[in-house]
């Protein structure tokens, strides 16, 4: 069945509400406002319960089939908050809060999981139970972490839980996805390197945190062109450099370091951790100064189930025509936590030629709305069909 033509006829409506979110965004888990709007419009639907405060902000709806002879649950899940990003689009509904966007359409993931949950309401053509699931925090907050750790899995008795993502440069509306390791294991860091300060006239008399720190900054890129095997991928990012100085005439006492390592591979993930404490004591001390590490192991590797990535190919298949098969991508998504509780699958849906994710002229395409609703629907009736 293609895009189904309720979505054509609630495609208006739909995007009224994406633009509300666009203009409104909030972050991590400071999202009191779109819980609300979301929270109301499940009542509103007719879910039979509608939940808040899960993971801390977060809301699940329950919606009943006609029938319920197997006992069967499916999640479907959308992020709701945006990025500390400073809108550029020039939109009518462009963002209202200074430093707030939705650069990476997690308003319009909100949006087509309420269309879905809707038409939902309105159909009741499945056997078992859904669970609508909004997200808080994805950006870097573990937002799916809290959710999982707060036993909505178990609360509610999912069995299976569904994602989606808009993908720019993919063609508004087609489908991508990938069996297996998808999703890249995604780690931070914080390096303390600490000298000795002084007059930038006498270097002599100092340690300068400076030097070191940049050495550290060039030798850390040997983790991924002389410490792991090339054909398993890793990226080590330093993103920021900081001193305790702004001054000109002056060499801090300290330097701070932050970054991130992206991972699809156990051991590299193990190797990059080693390596980056190694690399960073040894050289800092090589210099006279001493590091200190903070390694924070943030989001595990997003990994698709068999069975359920083939059911998502055919729902996708059935919806657009096709699904094209993505590459592994070293991007994070905290979807993961709830896909290592239960099968699942994370697939991609186009978002045509637009800006890419976390850019500032990025907006979702409202033209996908259909298309992502029908694939939510089709998850639904496809994975717990009723009797013939």
């Amino acid at each position: 069945m293609p895009v189904r033509n309720r979505f054509s006829e609630l495609h208006a409506e739909i995007t009224a509400w994406r633009r509300d979110f666009h203009e409104n965004p909030e972050l991590l888990f400071d999202v009191d406002r779109t819980a609300s709007v979301v929270a109301d419009r499940l009542k509103a639907f007719g879910c039979e319960e509608v939940h808040r405060g899960i993971g801390r902000t977060g809301v699940v709806g329950l919606i009943k089939g006609r029938e319920d002879t197997r006992s069967r649950v499916i999640g479907l899940r959308a992020d709701m908050d945006a990025l500390p990003i400073d809108e550029a689009t020039g939109l009518d509904y462009a963002s209202k809060s200074p430093g707030k966007m939705h650069a990476c359409g997690h308003d319009g993931h909100t949006a087509m999981l309420l269309g879905a949950a809707k038409y939902l309401c309105e159909t009741r053509s499945f056997d078992g139970t859904v669970t609508v699931i909004f997200q808080p925090a994805e950006e870097g907050g573990g937002g799916g972490r809290e959710m999982v750790e707060d036993g909505m899995i178990e609360r509610f008795g999912i069995d299976e839980v569904y994602a989606m993502h808009n993908w720019p440069g993919l063609e508004t509306g087609a489908f991508s996805i990938r069996s297996g390791r998808f999703f890249a294991a995604t780690d931070l860091f914080d390096i303390l390197i600490e000298g000795r300060g002084g007059h930038a006239a006498k270097p002599y008399e100092t340690i300068d945190p400076t030097v070191a720190a940049s050495q550290v900054i060039l030798a850390l890129q040997t983790i991924a062109s002389r410490n792991a095997d090339p054909v398993k991928q890793v990226v080590v990012s330093v993103t920021s450099f900081e001193t305790s100085s702004t001054a000109y005439n002056v060499i801090p006492q300290e330097v701070r370091l932050r970054g991130t390592v992206r991972t699809l591979d156990d051991e590299t993930h193990d190797l990059a951790e080693m390596r980056i404490k190694e690399i960073a004591e040894h050289t800092a001390k090589a210099f006279g100064a001493s590091a200190h590490v903070d390694y924070k192991r943030n989001y595990p590797m997003m990994v698709n189930a068999p069975e359920q990535t083939d059911f998502a190919i055919e729902a996708a298949k059935r919806v657009s025509g096709g699904c094209a098969e993505e590459p592994m991508v070293m991007g994070g998504e905290d979807f993961s936590f709830m896909l290592q509780k239960r099968p699942g699958a994370y697939i991609l849906v186009g978002n045509g030629d637009t800006a890419r994710v976390h850019h500032p002229e990025y907006d979702f395409n409202d033209e996908a709305i259909p298309a992502g609703c029908s694939w939510f629907v089709e998850i639904v009736e496809g994975r717990m069909p009723l009797a013939a």
